[in-house]
């Protein structure tokens, strides 16, 4: 245990900024992965393997909305199978921290699984809606239309990061963040995008079994999810055609 609480008061130092987090992500599975990291580290984990133990936790969740009718006890199950898969998320990246492993195929692997998810858990909604919930055959562009701007989503977040990385090496001299984009370090900020957290998402499968609910908390997170790519979308092309007025 001592060796544990080491390692965690380490991980505390060791912590990426919350620039641009939602506010699940930031107060929730952060710290809720630092004991994870921490104890993967006792046991002498690599950050891959705890990639890995995520992607099983994460994947097995999505196939069992897919697979089992809705109960109580099964949504509850894959609630908790993909909170504790994004949760080891965050860990894998706190350990390759905390051990200075941390590599590009390390990064790489990382966003391959979170590509995966995206990829696969709104049709897996798609097939439940399907197999197990007595709705009108035009509810399923729901769970399709999700899955479309949740993969453009992501598409954007590491196409915007990538292009930020590259300008950086080219231009050293240049300002990390414009003004502009230094505001989404805040709370309020992170409050407000919780719509589009993937850990928000997770949560809202505990209440799989209750048909009614589930289809308007699912449909309102997409209508909102597809709004914010909008909005999303604007904000990073003015923030990468910005970048050359800084340099």
């Amino acid at each position: 245990m001592s060796e544990i609480r080491a390692a965690m008061g380490r991980l505390q130092q060791a912590q990426k900024s919350s620039k641009g987090a939602a506010a699940y992500s930031r107060y929730i599975n952060r710290p809720l992965g630092r004991p994870m990291a921490a104890l993967a580290y006792v046991m002498g984990m690599t950050p891959t393997q705890v990639t890995l133990v995520s992607a099983a936790f994460t994947l097995t969740g999505v196939a069992l909305i897919a697979t089992l009718p809705p109960e109580i006890w099964s949504s509850i199950l894959v609630s908790v199978l993909l909170v504790l898969g994004y949760a080891l998320d965050s860990a894998d990246g706190q350990l390759a921290r905390l051990t200075g492993s941390g590599s590009l195929a390390g990064e790489w692997l990382d966003h391959f699984f979170d590509a995966i998810k995206l990829a696969t858990i709104h049709l897996a909604v798609l097939v439940c809606w399907f197999r197990f919930f007595d709705l009108p055959d035009g509810w399923l562009l729901v769970p399709l239309v999700f899955a479309a701007s949740a993969n453009v989503f992501f598409f954007g977040i590491i196409a915007a990061d990538f292009l930020r990385r590259v300008h950086r090496l080219q231009h050293p001299q240049a300002p990390a963040e414009t003004p502009r984009e230094a505001w989404r370090s805040g709370g309020l900020y992170s409050l407000a995008v919780i719509p589009t957290d993937y850990g928000f998402l997770c949560l809202v499968f505990a209440v799989l079994w209750w048909q009614p609910v589930f289809v308007v908390l699912y449909t309102a997170l997409a209508v909102i999810n597809v709004l914010m790519l909008l909005l999303a979308a604007m904000r990073w092309y003015r923030s990468i055609r910005g970048l050359a007025i800084h340099v």
